[in-house]
Parts: C-alpha cells; sequence; structure tokens
C-alpha cells in the first residue's frame, strides 16, 4: 500500500492539525494553572494586607500611649520646676 502524493499530504496535514490541537489542550491546561496561581497570590496578598493593617493599627495605638506619657512626664518634670522656683532659700547666719 504505497501512499500517493494527495496521500501523503492529507496525512501531513492531519498531523499537523493534531499537534496543534494537542498544542492547544496544553496551553488551556497551562492556562488554568496560571489562574490557580493568580487566585492564590491575591489569597495571599490580602492576608498580608490585613496583617499590615493591624500592625499598623497597634503602631498607632503604641504612639499615642507614647504621646501621653510623654505628656504625663512634661507636666510633672514643670511642676516639680515651679515647686522649686517657689521654695524660699533658707537665711545663712
Amino acid at each position: 500500500m504505497v501512499l500517493s502524493l494527495q496521500g501523503a499530504t492529507l496525512s501531513v496535514v492531519i498531523g499537523a492539525l493534531a499537534a496543534i490541537i494537542y498544542s492547544l489542550r496544553i496551553l488551556v491546561l497551562v492556562e488554568r494553572r496560571i489562574a490557580r496561581l493568580d487566585i492564590n497570590i491575591e489569597k495571599l496578598t490580602r492576608k498580608v494586607l490585613r496583617e499590615e493593617i493591624l500592625i499598623e493599627r497597634e503602631e498607632k495605638a503604641i504612639e499615642r500611649q507614647e504621646r501621653s506619657i510623654t505628656k504625663k512626664l512634661s507636666r510633672s518634670n514643670a511642676s516639680k520646676k515651679r515647686a522649686k522656683k517657689s521654695r524660699k532659700p533658707k537665711r545663712r547666719r
């Protein structure tokens, strides 16, 4: 069974179509994997964003506490200075 020129051409065309279909199948599978990777990356970024927001809130609370402590300290230092000024020095004999 010898193939004629038309038969050989037909088999080459069918083989090329089969290769194209197989390549498209592989491309679809790769696309699905990439889509899953994108979804997982989005989930991770959401988690990181939540953690960053929590850290920023804690940082602001700490800064507020620090400011209130420094205000209290500055008030107490100012009152001590006023108390020193109001004391009368002892007379020497």
